[in-house]
């Protein structure tokens, strides 16, 4: 039996909205499936994906393959990092406790990163409200670059060519 790992669509016309699930390949697409392991939402800026990484990445381990939408948001997860420092613990290249520590590094920085473009997209829509609205916002000024003044190249030392043509 062939599984997958791929989304099941939800939602109005117009207004996709997806449910992330283990299925059977030969099942339908908004059919019968395994369990459900999240859900993904294209329409919020920037998208919204909530994922049981767990989940995933046991069956991942059980040899469920995912469809190639699902790949992309399984490694923006961090759930093929976690499935390759794991990989590393197999080999005895670091123990379990390394591997863990390491993945759960990742996933912070990348949580911390995605946070800050989600602020940065919240602060853009209120200023283009308000851009909107007639109201003034003062942003902060972009630092300017200094200018760097490069020196003219120094003259090329000639006499001693001018001496050896007078000659």
């Amino acid at each position: 039996m062939a599984v997958k790992i791929r989304l099941q669509r939800k939602g109005k016309k117009k207004k996709p909205f997806y449910h992330i699930v283990i299925a059977d390949a030969r099942a339908p697409r908004d059919g019968r499936f395994i369990e459900k392991i999240g859900t993904y939402n294209p329409l919020t800026q920037p998208a919204t994906i909530e994922l049981d990484a767990d989940k995933a990445y046991d069956w991942l381990q059980k040899g469920a393959q995912p469809t190639e939408t699902v790949r992309a948001m399984l490694r923006f997860k961090g759930v093929f990092y976690r499935k390759h420092v794991m990989r590393g613990v197999a080999k005895g290249a670091f123990t379990e406790d390394a591997a863990m520590q390491k993945y759960t590094d990742y996933v912070a920085a990348k949580d911390a990163k995605t946070a800050g473009r989600a602020e940065k997209k919240v602060a853009e829509k209120a200023a283009f409200r308000a851009k909107v609205a007639g109201l003034h916002v003062t942003v902060a000024p972009k630092k300017e670059i200094p200018k760097v003044e490069v020196a003219p190249p120094a003259p090329v030392v000639v006499e001693e060519a001018a001496k050896q043509e007078e000659e």
